[in-house]
C-alpha cells in the first residue's frame, strides 16, 4: 500500500492527529478553571460544569456533585465563554477534519499533493488560531458572577481570585500553538510531487481516449 505522503509528511499526519485530538478532548473536558464552592470543589470549561448548587429543603444551598453542560447557550455564564465555546469549537472541528484527511493519506496514493499538503497546513493555522483566540477571550468571563462565587468574589477580568487555570486549558492551549507552528511548517513538505512520468502517462491516455471517441464519430 503505497503512501501520497513523504516521511515528513506521515510525521506530520501523526502530529496533526495527536494535536487534534488533544485540542479537542481539552475542549469537551470541564477542567479549564478550578476554584471552591460551599466548601466543594468545582471545575469549569467554556460549555461544561462539575459540582454546582442547589436549593435544598429549607431553602439552604446545597452542591450537586456531578459533572454536565449547561441546559442552554445562553445559561453559559458570560458572553466571552460563549464566543470562546463557538470560536474554540470551530477550531478543533478544522482540526479534526484536516488530521483525518492527513491519515487517510498515509493510505492512499496520490490523495495529498504538496499544494494540496501546504492548503491543509494553511487550514492548520487558522484552526490553531481560532483555539488560541478561544483561550484569548476565556479569561475576560472571569467577572461573571457565576465565577466570583466559586473564586471567592475576588475575581476579575484576568484575575484569577482563589481559582486556578486546569490543565485542560494549558492543553488546549498548546495544541494549538503546536498545529500553527510546527504543523503548518511540516506540511510544506508533507505531500509528493506528482511523477513526471505518470503525467505523461496519462496525458497519453487521455490522448488516446479522445482519439478513439473521434474516429468512432467520424465513422459513424
Amino acid at each position: 500500500m503505497r503512501s501520497s505522503l513523504t516521511l515528513v509528511g506521515t510525521l506530520w499526519a501523526f502530529l496533526s492527529l495527536v494535536t487534534a485530538v488533544a485540542s479537542s478532548t481539552s475542549y469537551f473536558l470541564p477542567y479549564w478553571l478550578f476554584g471552591s464552592q460551599l466548601g466543594k470543589p468545582v471545575s469549569f470549561s467554556t460549555f461544561r460544569r462539575c459540582n454546582y448548587p442547589v436549593r435544598g429543603e429549607g431553602h439552604s444551598l446545597i452542591m450537586v456533585e456531578e459533572c454536565g453542560r449547561y441546559s442552554s447557550f445562553s445559561a453559559i455564564p458570560s458572553l466571552a465563554w460563549q464566543m470562546c465555546t463557538v470560536v474554540t469549537g470551530a477550531g478543533c472541528a478544522l482540526l479534526l477534519l484536516v488530521a483525518l484527511a492527513a491519515v487517510l493519506g498515509c493510505c492512499m496514493e496520490e490523495l495529498i499533493s504538496r499544494m494540496m499538503g501546504r492548503c491543509m497546513g494553511a487550514a492548520q493555522f487558522v484552526g490553531g488560531l481560532l483555539i488560541s483566540s478561544g483561550c484569548a477571550l476565556y479569561p475576560l468571563g472571569w467577572n461573571s458572577p457565576e465565577i466570583m462565587q466559586t473564586c471567592g468574589n475576588v475575581s476579575n477580568q484576568f484575575r484569577l481570585g482563589t481559582c486556578r487555570l486546569g490543565w485542560a486549558y494549558y492543553c488546549a492551549g498548546g495544541g494549538a500553538a503546536v498545529a500553527m507552528l510546527i504543523c503548518t511548517w511540516l506540511s510544506c513538505f508533507a505531500g509528493r510531487n506528482p511523477k513526471p512520468v505518470v503525467l505523461v502517462e496519462s496525458i497519453m491516455k487521455n490522448t488516446n481516449s479522445y482519439a478513439m471517441e473521434l474516429d468512432h464519430c467520424l465513422k459513424t
